[in-house]
């Protein structure tokens, strides 16, 4: 059901790489909400995604971009302003990648170009993407700014290894400069702390299967799905929410709150008698 919260808004979208995608989620949303988009991937993950579909369902013109350059992250942001014919409303931050993860390595034997890819990739795009749109003066006042983050970014995960250092940048990164923007235009920065979701990018995390049925267990509501996240974003980037800023939001079901639930004493109390002699 649309009822228009984002009529005559216009932003970029990036990250969206599939059917299963927050960001692929968040782009439909947004259009049915009336907002027009510019949707931005980088040009591997574009030729192994679906994005060209995604494209054609909402109207959206694609333009390539590495996020870890400036060079292209200007020639998107001018692409953007030239499509909407002028600055725009909001802008989604959906990146994250870590070499180290997808390779294996533990956090105990990390190869540190890769942890600097992961910060690189996964945060400090963050700051290139804003302080590009800063000094093209590309966003409009009481525009909106949201980055995708994880739990991990306050508690150990283990097997998230160099991710989770990535994830406390960028929302340290959301702070600084959401007190930025907010001086100079008025625009609020953001981050969401999602539960654990199936995408492409999260299945390459060891051990992931089991972890979404354990976040479940733990949260009072279950977990949030991708299409609670995107709800959640448009939330976010409508007139709504005008007043909030430099926050890390928790979309999780009540996650981060539970200490224990009845779900998980039943099942370790399971666990316990089945490994009885």
């Amino acid at each position: 059901m649309s009822n228009n919260l984002l009529k005559g808004k216009r932003g970029i979208i990036s990250g969206a790489l599939d059917e299963n995608s927050i960001a692929w989620k968040t782009a439909i949303r947004v259009h049915e909400e009336g907002g027009k988009i510019l949707l931005t991937n980088a040009p591997l993950a574009m030729r192994f995604g679906k994005i060209n579909e995604l494209a054609e369902q909402v109207n959206a013109k694609i333009i390539p971009a590495d996020a870890t350059s400036n060079k292209d992250l200007e020639n998107l942001f001018d692409g953007a302003m030239e499509e909407f014919g002028g600055s725009m409303d909001f802008l989604l931050h959906s990146i994250g990648m870590s070499p180290n993860v997808r390779k294996g390595r533990a956090y105990g034997d990390l190869n540190y170009e890769w942890f600097h890819k992961s910060l690189d990739i996964s945060a400090m795009s963050f700051h290139r993407m804003m302080q590009i749109a800063e000094n093209k003066d590309a966003m409009n006042e009481w525009g909106s700014i949201v980055a995708l983050s994880y739990i991990a970014a306050q508690r150990t995960y283990p097997d998230y290894s160099d991710m989770a250092n990535a994830k406390a940048l960028l929302e340290s990164i959301a702070r600084s400069y959401g007190y930025r923007f907010a001086k100079a235009k008025k625009v609020r920065v953001n981050t969401i702390s999602q539960s654990p979701t199936v995408t492409t990018a999260g299945t390459g995390v060891t051990g992931f299967n089991a972890f979404i049925d354990y976040a479940d267990k733990l949260s009072p509501l279950g977990n949030a799905t991708a299409e609670d996240c995107a709800n959640y974003i448009v939330a976010m980037f409508s007139d709504l929410t005008r007043m909030v800023t430099m926050q890390n939001l928790m979309n999780d079901g009540g996650f981060s709150s539970s200490g224990i639930t009845e779900e998980i004493v039943d099942m370790i109390y399971k666990a316990q008698e089945n490994n009885k002699p």
